[in-house]
Formats: structure tokens, C-alpha cells, sequence
């Protein structure tokens, strides 16, 4: 039977440590780019890719986790833009630019869609605003997930999204890079607090297995290491919102577009989507 989990109870976290965006280095191996990478694209380094094969030979199908990530992401934007009605989205720590980006998708359905994408990674902003150097309702500033106070109050982000009206803030396989130290509950409640009703909040986070294991410990020395969390502690980033149907579920069986495969039930992603009452 594949997990599915309902926000449980839990206390909402306190604060966040304070971190600023760091230069651009060239000699540790990036999340952003190693994700690029199993996409199949060509923005990474030897770096990069050397640790990312690492990843692979550990765990073959980290390739079928990260196309399964972002197909979930592709499927819940347009889930929002259209059946809900979203027009605001909040992209936090982004990656590299690929196809079907949040505002291609969500701008399809409707073109006055606004989007601002954030990330650490100043080689992620440059692609970024060179992708978006036309597109006047889509923006992308540098911010870390773990300064969420001032993600909200960046001028930039408060002159494209009006955080009075629903919004839909996406963390699409983020959390799983913040430590437990680092107090991933209580950046979200930050976002969840800003949130209007009517707001949705999309997460999704790799499944602790023992078969990450090996594959966890390749990121010890990239920019960010790999948190496994269990489904539990996946669901409870959802406390006090109303988890949309089917909850929080192998990213594959999130209201897919057509048959799932056998393959698709090995990826170890979890993924949902809640709504602010």
C-alpha cells in the first residue's frame, strides 16, 4: 500500500538562522546543478558531475526521482493555476532553469500569472534573469530558504506578489536540504503565517530509506547536505493547513496525468499539497 498521510498535529517551530546568499564556488559540488544534471541538462561542471555520478552508482534510478520531482511540480502548477485560480507564486530555491518552468505552466493557463523565483545560487539567478529578461510578471531574486523573514520582505518580492490576496508558495524538493538544526518547521510556518487564506502551500522532500543511505552521505561534501525525513515528518510541514486529495503521496500517484507504472512506485519522493483555511 503506498503511504498517504493527513497533517498531523504538531507545534509550530520558532525563528530561523540567518543566512546570506554566498559567491559563486566553483570547487564544491552544487545541489542545483547535480539536480540539472540527472534532468539531462547541460548547466553543471565536472564537479557537478563527478559527485552526481557518485549519487547514481548508489542509487540508479535518482535520475527517475528527479523527472518524477518534476513532473509532480509541473502537474500541482497547473492543478493551481487552473482548478484553483492562483495567480501568485512564491518558487523557493528554484534550481537551474529547465523546461516547463513554474511560470511557463502556470502563464499558459493564465498569461497574467506572476511569479518570483528565489535562490542561493548566483549562477541559478544569472540563467534565471537571462530566461526571464522579457517577462515582465515574472522575476527571480537572490534569497535563502533559511531567511525566510527576508525572502517576505524583499521589495522586490512585495512589488510582484500581494501577499494580502492567495498565493501559492512552492518548496519542490528543497527541505530535504535544510537541517534538522537549521529548524525546517519553523521556516515553514514563517511562510504559512504570510499566507492569505485561500493560499496553498506545495512541498515535496525525499523518503528516508535505507536505500538512500549511501546515496545521502554523496552530499556531505556538495553546498548542501540530504535530510531524509519519514512520511510523518514530511506531513507535519502541512500543520494547519487542509491537505488537498489524495494528501501526501509518492509524487508519481499526486493526481496523475495517466497510467503509473511499475518503476514510478521506486521513487522515494514524497510530495502534497495544502491549503490555508
Amino acid at each position: 500500500m503506498m503511504p498517504r498521510m493527513d497533517a498531523p498535529e504538531r507545534d509550530p517551530g520558532q525563528g530561523s538562522q540567518s543566512v546570506v546568499p554566498g559567491h559563486l564556488d566553483l570547487s564544491t559540488p552544487s545541489v542545483a546543478r547535480m539536480y540539472d544534471y540527472y534532468l539531462g541538462g547541460k548547466d553543471n561542471l565536472p564537479v557537478d558531475r563527478e559527485c552526481a555520478e557518485e549519487v547514481i552508482r548508489k542509487t540508479p534510478h535518482v535520475r527517475l526521482m528527479a523527472r518524477s520531482n518534476r513532473d509532480f511540480l509541473g502537474r500541482a502548477v497547473r492543478f493551481l493555476a487552473g482548478e484553483c485560480g492562483i495567480t501568485q507564486f512564491l518558487d523557493i530555491e528554484t534550481g537551474l532553469p529547465t523546461q516547463s518552468n513554474v511560470h511557463q505552466v502556470a502563464q499558459e493557463i493564465n498569461p497574467r500569472a506572476r511569479v518570483v523565483y528565489v535562490d542561493n545560487d548566483p549562477l541559478v539567478l544569472a540563467h534565471a534573469r537571462a530566461l526571464l529578461a522579457d517577462n515582465p510578471n515574472t522575476h527571480a531574486m537572490a534569497g535563502d530558504l533559511r531567511e525566510p523573514l527576508h525572502i517576505l520582505g524583499d521589495p522586490h518580492v512585495r512589488g510582484v506578489l500581494i501577499f494580502g490576496e492567495p498565493v501559492a508558495v512552492l518548496l519542490c524538493a528543497v527541505l530535504h536540504f535544510i537541517r534538522d538544526s537549521e529548524d525546517p518547521y519553523g521556516i515553514v510556518d514563517t511562510f504559512i503565517r504570510a499566507m492569505a487564506p485561500g493560499s496553498y502551500l506545495l512541498v515535496s522532500h525525499a523518503e528516508q530509506r535505507r536505500a538512500l543511505m549511501p546515496a545521502r552521505a554523496a552530499y556531505d561534501r556538495a553546498n548542501a547536505p540530504a535530510v531524509l525525513r519519514t512520511l510523518v515528518e514530511i506531513a507535519s510541514f502541512f500543520y494547519g493547513l487542509r491537505l488537498v486529495e489524495p494528501g501526501v503521496v509518492y509524487v508519481p500517484l499526486w493526481r496523475p496525468d495517466g497510467p503509473v507504472y511499475t518503476d514510478d512506485l521506486r521513487v522515494p519522493v514524497l510530495g502534497g499539497i495544502g491549503r490555508k483555511p
